[in-house]
């Protein structure tokens, strides 16, 4: 990447995230004005001030650090622990809690409006969808999926009793289900076949998936020294389209090819930069299984290919996707006993400027659909019912209301310090695996990824071992 290339992708992630946050904090004060609560201050950024003025008793400024922004308002319950107490310290009547309610809930609020906003853009411009077709690419013959029935060529089409439309979606619904044994309906030639297949955890990311792969050609990650590999000229970005005369189609795929033939000559071919090339490689046996080895470090291919959905889906189809992802994502944590999902799974503010900046530095509709999941998030999970977050004054404001009297400021002051220092943990503790993660993030942020102006129709299938095109199955 150029410094230029990079300086952009910098200042359009602060700028997109900063917008997210900038919003939130907009509602809460726009909704303060209308109710007459005294606002103290309204600020674009964080950090030191670059500029600032006064009017009408609020003081407006623009700060170093230009991601979101903050707004002061001294009449919320638990205002003063966070934000300071007021500037001059004069006494201030008390706001209603109707009044606190409605400033609670603005925030959130226009986090959806501007979701809304940018879903309509997306609605306009077109939105770049992912070329992932929920194909089995392979099934290993001794398998107990292969006992089942399922072969390659297989379309997923129910998993837990969710809709797929993606390999994507194969493997949320597979993580957010409660068992270890799912449900899966597969199509094949028009007809529908139902399993119930056992899962594994995903070592990498500690997730349950099933034992069966997408339709994808392999990519050369590593290329360990002194082995077959290296003598034949293979090279860590290849990506693997045929060994031995059989189109590969994942991983294991080739993997049991390569088995297959200790000491045995065969042409590998790969693609390599768009250049189609075909070489000569002789595996090695092992000498515990006598197996074929050829020493390479293989990963799915960086390569991911969008279509451009013009027009893209409706606004409500894309927030109400979010929405119940967002709503299966937490009761997936709450049911995490069952589905193996906890916060180390979640992304904090590191993973989420990772991905941000990825999309970014794909395709601008991809980080402004990124920005409208964010938002959504924003949204819900501030709503959530927790003390500091804008659904604990709401929860508080309720209580003041039923009780007819404001709860004793000690009370507050404990509970929303005790919570505080949980949501601090826990963002720390999330932060923690984030970071762990950088180096997965680093190389999806550097995976190339094409955009076409292309029907989705009109995308190459791959092909399956037997030859057949995508979506049909071997007799």
């Amino acid at each position: 990447m150029s410094v230029w290339n990079i300086l952009y992708v910098a200042v359009a992630v602060v700028l997109l995230f900063g917008a997210a946050v900038f919003v939130h904090e907009f509602g809460h004060f726009w909704m303060a004005r209308r109710r007459g609560l005294k606002v103290e201050a309204f600020a674009i950024g964080f950090g030191p001030k670059l500029f600032s003025w006064t009017r009408d008793g609020v003081e407006y400024s623009w700060r170093l650090i230009p991601a979101g922004g903050f707004v002061k308002l001294p009449q919320m319950t638990t205002a003063s622990l966070i934000e300071g107490q007021t500037a001059d310290g004069k006494p201030l009547p008390p706001a209603t809690p109707g009044s606190k309610i409605l400033v609670s809930v603005a925030g959130p609020l226009m986090n959806v409006v501007f979701a809304f906003f940018i879903a309509t853009i997306l609605w306009i411009v077109g939105l770049p969808v992912p070329v992932n077709p929920p194909i089995v690419g392979y099934v290993d013959p001794d398998s107990e999926e292969a006992r089942l029935g399922i072969q390659p060529g297989d379309r997923v089409v129910l998993v837990d009793g969710r809709k797929i439309r993606s390999w994507q979606d194969v493997n949320e619904a597979t993580a957010m289900a409660r068992t270890n044994v799912v449900q899966v309906v597969t199509e094949r030639d028009g007809r529908f076949f139902t399993n119930h297949l056992a899962t594994v955890v995903n070592k990498t990311f500690g997730l349950k998936l099933l034992r069966l792969e997408p339709r994808d050609h392999p990519e050369i990650v590593r290329v360990q020294p002194g082995t077959a590999a290296e003598e034949a000229g293979l090279q860590p970005g290849d990506r693997v389209l045929a060994f031995a005369g059989v189109p590969v189609v994942s991983d294991q795929h080739l993997v049991q090819l390569i088995r297959k033939h200790p000491e045995q000559p065969a042409e590998i071919r790969i693609e390599r930069k768009g250049e189609k090339l075909t070489l000569t490689i002789r595996p090695r046996r092992d000498p515990q299984t006598g197996h074929g080895m050829i020493g390479v470090m293989l990963g799915s291919s960086s390569t991911q290919r969008f279509v451009v959905q013009r027009p893209g889906p409706t606004p409500w189809a894309q927030v109400s996707e979010v929405v119940t992802k967002t709503w299966r994502t937490l009761v997936a944590l709450v049911y995490s006993r069952q589905t193996g999902v906890g916060a180390k799974d979640l992304s904090g503010p590191v993973g989420i400027l990772a991905m941000l900046a990825g999309w970014v530095n794909t395709d601008y509709r991809l980080a402004l659909s990124f920005l409208v999941l964010l938002n959504v998030n924003l949204a819900i999970l501030n709503l959530l019912p927790i003390p500091v977050l804008d659904g604990g004054h709401v929860l508080l404001a309720l209580i003041e209301w039923i009780r007819r009297r404001p709860l004793s400021a000690r009370l507050v002051e404990s509970v929303t310090t005790a919570f505080a220092v949980l949501l601090i943990s826990f963002m720390a503790y999330v932060t923690f695996f984030d970071v762990k993660r950088i180096p997965l993030f680093s190389a999806w942020f550097k995976a190339t990824r094409q955009v076409e102006l292309a029907a989705p129709e009109s995308v190459e299938p791959l092909t399956d071992p037997a030859g057949a095109p995508a979506g049909s199955s071997k007799p």
